[in-house]
């Protein structure tokens, strides 16, 4: 069974935290009380990261940004990672860590 795109792009983003040894939980989206919660919640070197998949131009909603942005106000690190910056995660975690 091919995966879809978005698929894909968890699916590096995944490997590539796991590679890194990070901790990571897939909330499941379905029934109460997780609606707009990031696709992955994850914790690296002690920071605590929200990361919402996308691929093929697809866009945050009104619920999942104001999730991420409550992760920035609290001092976590919101990324929104797609087909384009995919490849690019390490380095942006990294980034984030300075």
């Amino acid at each position: 069974m091919a995966m879809t795109p978005e698929a894909k792009v968890k699916a590096v983003v995944t490997n590539t935290l796991k590679q890194m040894k990070a901790y990571i939980v897939k909330p499941m989206g379905v029934g109460y009380g997780n609606s707009g919660v990031p696709d992955l919640i994850v914790c690296v070197r002690g920071r605590f990261i929200g990361i919402e998949c996308k691929a093929k131009g697809g866009k945050t909603t009104a619920l999942q940004l104001h999730n991420l942005n409550s992760i920035d106000m609290a001092g976590g690190v919101a990324l929104v990672i797609n087909e384009n910056n995919m490849h690019d995660l390490e380095q942006l975690i990294e980034e984030q860590m300075k």
